[in-house]
């Protein structure tokens, strides 16, 4: 079996173990490296970009060692193996699907005690301020946004760059979900680490927006209307990557996301992206099922792209 073929099965096979399993429930490497780059923050931190990127070389570069040395003296079988552990522990799509179909249900229900509980596993923003309305466009951005995030990047960077991509990857997005954040502590330390995450993305926000586009008559809309709101919305977001994929998405479903978007750590005023009323629960439901199609789109297209690069 050839590096392409070999990349291309443990891609697929990692997709379906979290198809069928998600996340690990304890043990999760991820976590683990979070916990070890805390540790290594107390070493590193200075309130200076310059420490930021040396604080982002030794965490990442250290990962994607590991995994280009667990890849140098194995067989077909096990580089399989390999690709499809690491493609598991960095997937986070079943876990991204459970928490937007949780989150919908609680709307439904009127739970909003429940539905702010849940928030946080999906993303940064204050729920305590957040309303029916306001809790359903926050699970609603963050689906789009971790579509592409947890389960379109991870393995595009498999395909083109094997297990050290896939690992890598995740190392530097979870890097700048710990510090690139535009507070007082972080501003300067977190700089390379917010930057570095943006180039991780830029490709695959895209592809994650092609594949919305292409897959909007699934939840009722049409790539013209998605491809229409990307055009002419996504640049006015202040990510060159969630405005991608969020505005994307808001024209495949026909609603309007942005607006007054408050953090732990501040107010942003988000422009709005799309057309049409803002979401509700049944937009939700819809989202979390384009996400669920995007994601079996990406790992086709991964698998080619491993399989014409490796020779086949």
């Amino acid at each position: 079996m050839r590096n392409g073929t070999s990349t291309a099965v443990g891609l697929v096979l990692g997709f379906v173990l979290d198809r069928v399993f998600g996340d690990p429930r304890r043990w999760h490497p991820v976590a683990g490296f979070g916990t070890a780059a805390a540790a290594l923050e107390a070493q590193t931190y200075a309130d200076d970009r310059r420490a930021g990127v040396v604080h982002e070389v030794i965490a990442v570069g250290s990962v994607v060692g590991v995994g280009a040395l667990a890849m140098r003296s194995r067989g077909a079988g096990g580089a399989v193996l390999l690709t499809a552990l690491a493609t598991w522990t960095a997937l986070g799509g079943r876990s991204l699907v459970r928490a937007g179909h949780a989150m919908a249900d609680r709307l439904d229900a009127d739970d909003l005690v429940g539905a702010r509980e849940l928030l946080p596993s999906l993303c940064g923003r204050d729920p305590s301020v957040l309303d029916a309305e306001g809790l359903a466009r926050a699970a609603l951005e963050s689906i789009a946004e971790n579509t592409s995030d947890a389960a379109v990047a991870p393995l595009l960077w498999g395909a083109v760059a094997g297990v050290p991509g896939v690992l890598g990857y995740r190392a530097v997005n979870t890097l700048d979900a710990m510090i690139g954040y535009r507070n007082e502590r972080y501003e300067r330390f977190g700089w390379a680490a917010a930057r570095t995450d943006d180039v991780a993305n830029l490709v695959p926000a895209r592809v994650t927006g092609v594949l919305t586009a292409v897959l909007a008559p699934l939840v009722g809309g049409t790539a013209g209307a998605s491809l229409r709101a990307w055009r002419r919305d996504a640049g006015s977001h202040p990510s060159p990557n969630a405005g991608v994929v969020e505005a994307s998405m808001a024209g495949a479903l026909g609603v309007r996301l942005g607006g007054r978007t408050q953090y732990r750590h501040g107010v942003e005023l988000r422009p709005s992206l799309g057309d049409g009323p803002a979401p509700n629960a049944v937009d939700l439901r819809r989202a979390v099922r384009m996400s669920g199609g995007v994601q079996v789109g990406a790992v086709v297209v991964a698998g080619v792209i491993a399989w014409v690069r490796g020779g086949r």
